[in-house]
């Protein structure tokens, strides 16, 4: 109950499909979704496997709350050995795709092997076929997804796919599914575009079950009470993340200028306030409306549309209402590359949508490209005549049609600001930890974000921990260390067991558990949930540290370290990591090198 039960196994090599029991231990250990797709992985695949390999395996896993009536229960994660940190990569998304994969049956698939030619999987509950995708590779994600319902005669069908980026091999390209959701960071789409496989279609009529119905349904109603009528469900379902941009600015956290600078004086063209503002040619506004997820009560999706008159919205194409700008996409594109045209970053997140690449990734790795341009390591010659200077918005639209597509200059941003910084002589300038881009959250004012960057499994990330609140509180490094584990370990429990995050802002573990027990076989308590968390977070780290990752990839960029915050709460200051590291490994239960002790691993029966 809540598990179905059952494991798709297909061999991309062989075009082989087999259906097998899900481990019932390991789900006992691992929960769902994130830990049980690691555990899978970390079971399956040499940590040291490069990610481009055929070895290399691709793991599509839900949890025992996906597809079920909690409220949130549509997430589903991608786990895989990344192509853009060479570390364990766990990417998370919603929509309806992962609910219909569990109706359809399967706690989880696994993808192995490499197809000789390009290919779809189709999936009709117990029935799946490999079938061939000549005629749709080179196509954007907007011309599958609709071009494999209609070959299919089922319009409900849901899909998955890789548009030109994941052929492209960008290191940071996503697995899009449902139009407008993705599975964005880490390279995912990269990997699946790595073994041929286009996309995958799903059709589930068998539902999902639960333990105990009447006590499930009590506890989803329950949560429901407290979700529902809160502060943080009506600013997210309003304004969805759009609106921390304010915040950051105000606080002097907003990354600008590949973290130059932490406050954007440009943030009144394009924050929450300016897409519902009657503002384009028409007398519309950017934002048409919000969307939400399976089962989701918030809906804090963007749908959005260009001015008519925007040159780059030309073609019918991008005429239409599509995926818009929550805060991260607005950060990366706008203020991190000093960019205040509300128009161009619409368009470049259409693109980023339309051929499935990871926003944050792209539009930090282009704010490196802007450095390096500015101090001159970068040329016209290289970029072949696109001045890549701070604020100009023709260069952010022409590099990432070119990154979609891996053409020109878009090949050498395809791979990431490390990389990028690294062939051009300047390492330092690439805001990354373990070579994944920053998120929207300047470490100086916001130290606790800062740890959870450096101490994230998979590269700098802030849906990893949740310090917040904290943060916007304290800019000091008291007490980060504790809020930063014990978030991460509650995370990574929510993570597992297929529900959003977002609502855990409101929810306490109480909330989750209760959900758990009554959907799932065996005793589920709140201190067996802490200890699942912990578990998961531990072994996602055991198995960097087989790949080649130490404690000394537990850092940050030189910026953050050493150059002080030149305005906003956290002026005069640095990240102080130097404090919150070691206090951190100490709480772990990890050595002064970041290696967890035999004393933990055996507590945590690893």
């Amino acid at each position: 109950m809540g598990w179905q039960g059952k494991i798709l196994r297909v061999n991309l090599t062989e075009g082989t499909i087999t259906s097998e029991a899900l481990n019932q231990q390991w789900a006992a250990d691992y929960l769902g979704s994130r830990g049980l797709g690691t555990k899978y992985l970390s079971e399956e695949t040499d940590p040291k496997v490069e990610p481009f390999s055929p070895d290399n395996k691709l793991i599509f896993a839900t949890g025992p709350l996906t597809g079920t009536m909690a409220a949130t229960g549509g997430r589903y994660t991608v786990v895989t050995k990344g192509p853009l940190t060479g570390a364990i990569t766990c990417s998370n998304s919603g929509g309806y795709w992962g609910a219909e994969l569990k109706m359809a049956g399967w706690d989880m698939l696994i993808l192995e092997g490499k197809s000789p030619q390009p290919v779809y999987l189709s999936i009709n509950n117990d029935k799946a076929e490999l079938i061939s995708a000549a005629e749709y590779w080179g196509k954007s994600v907007w011309e599958v997804e609709p071009a494999i319902k209609a070959k299919l005669q089922d319009p409900t069908v849901k899909v998955a796919s890789i548009g030109r980026g994941g052929e492209s091999l960008v290191r940071f390209a996503a697995i899009v599914n449902d139009l407008h959701r993705a599975a964005g960071r880490s390279g995912v789409g990269a990997v699946m575009g790595s073994k041929n496989l286009k996309a995958i279609a799903v059709k589930g009529t068998l539902g999902v079950s639960v333990k105990d119905p009447a006590r499930f349904m009590a506890a989803v109603g329950a949560a429901r009470a407290k979700l529902d009528p809160s502060a943080r469900r009506d600013s997210l379902s309003t304004y969805g993340t759009h609106a921390m941009m304010d915040n950051t600015n105000a606080f002097g956290s907003l990354p600008t200028r590949n973290c130059q600078d932490v406050q954007f004086e440009g943030v009144k063209d394009i924050n929450a306030k300016a897409v519902v503002t009657p503002r384009l040619s028409d007398g519309s506004t950017n934002l048409v409306t919000n969307k939400a997820c399976f089962g989701c009560t918030i809906g804090c999706g963007r749908m959005a549309h260009m001015d008519p008159n925007y040159e780059k919205a030309s073609e019918d194409r991008y005429k239409k209402i599509s995926g818009g700008l929550e805060y991260e996409n607005a950060y990366a594109f706008g203020p991190m590359c000093g960019i205040s045209d509300l128009n161009a970053i619409t368009y470049t997140n259409f693109i980023c949508n339309e051929d499935g690449i990871d926003t944050i990734s792209f539009g930090a790795t282009m704010a490196a490209a802007m450095e390096l341009y500015e101090i001159g390591a970068i040329t016209k010659e290289d970029t072949g005549g696109v001045a890549l200077n701070f604020g100009n918005a023709e260069a952010l639209t022409t590099m990432v049609e070119q990154t979609a597509t891996g053409r020109g200059f878009g090949k050498e941003i395809g791979e990431g600001a490390k990389r990028l910084c690294e062939k051009y002589g300047h390492p330092d300038l690439a805001m990354v930890a373990k070579g994944q881009e920053f998120p929207g959250y300047d470490t100086r004012a916001m130290k606790g974000m800062g740890l959870a960057y450096a101490t994230s499994n998979r590269g700098a990330c802030h849906l990893r921990a949740s310090p917040f609140v904290d943060d916007f509180t304290r800019v000091t490094t008291e007490g980060k260390a504790e809020i930063v584990k014990t978030s991460q370990d509650k995370v990574s429990v929510v993570d597992s067991s297929g529900l959003c995050v977002f609502p855990a802002a409101v929810w306490g573990l109480d909330d989750i558990v209760a959900k758990i027990d009554a959907a799932c076989e065996g005793d589920w308590t709140e201190e067996r949930l802490w200890q699942t968390g912990e578990r998961i977070f531990n072994l996602e780290r055991s198995y960097n540290l087989k790949a080649g990752l130490t404690g000394k990839d537990d850092t940050l960029p030189p910026r953050m370290l050493k150059e002080a915050a030149k305005s906003g709460a956290g002026k005069g200051q640095t990240t102080g990591l130097e404090v919150t590291l070691p206090e951190y490994y100490k709480l772990r239960g990890w050595t002064e090198e970041g290696i967890p002790t035999n004393e933990t691993l055996d507590r945590l029966k690893l």
